[in-house]
């Protein structure tokens, strides 16, 4: 799904019609505080905003989708930028900044590109969300696997059984859905 947020009609009609042919869904938002409010932030898509825009402009946007933790990329599509503010947008985290009319080759790369991180964002969410889903116990114990610890290390430094800690390692394997501990590892290192 690509979210196109611009508030003039027209390109917004061109820039579907654009998008669709490429064989994209779009959804169309005319109002930065509409899309803010409705649309699922935290899915794999491409947000492309306009960066001036009445009320909220494309940068406040793109800061407002931060602070809520939007998995979706964000690519920026402007008739006016320049350099300095195409750069401070990228350091934030945007794919792009694309003036208008824009071309249709940079636009798939760089909606290429946002599905990319865009995905590795939204997997980074869901590791966060089983990551909370652990008790306190369970956190501990997995920053004692991580730390390479072996079951009768973590049982001795937390004062308990060693099957204690089988019981806990294998629920904290089962709620991060991770196959090995290598895995496991590796999920850790992305969140952390």
């Amino acid at each position: 799904m690509i979210h196109l947020v611009d508030d003039d009609d027209a390109v917004t009609r061109s820039c579907r019609f654009l998008l669709e042919s490429m064989g994209y869904t779009v959804q169309s938002w005319n109002q930065s505080a509409q899309f803010l409010r409705d649309a699922p932030l935290m899915t794999t898509g491409v947000a492309l905003l306009d960066m001036r825009m009445p009320g909220m402009d494309g940068h406040a946007l793109f800061q407002a989708m931060r602070e809520a933790g939007s998995t979706l990329a964000v690519v920026f599509l402007t008739g006016h930028g320049d350099v300095p503010m195409a750069v401070k947008e990228m350091r934030l985290g945007a794919v792009d900044f694309l003036e208008k009319p824009i071309a249709a080759d940079a636009l798939q790369a760089a909606i290429t590109e946002g599905y990319r991180r865009s995905a590795r964002l939204n997997e980074q969410h869901a590791l966060r969300v089983r990551f909370a889903s652990l008790t306190s116990k369970e956190k501990e114990i997995a920053a004692c696997v991580v730390a390479g610890l072996m079951n009768k290390d973590i049982a001795a430094q937390m004062n308990i059984a060693v099957r204690t800690v089988e019981v806990h390692r294998a629920r904290v394997m089962e709620k991060m859905a991770a196959k090995n501990i290598a895995g496991f590892i590796g999920m850790m290192n992305q969140i952390s």
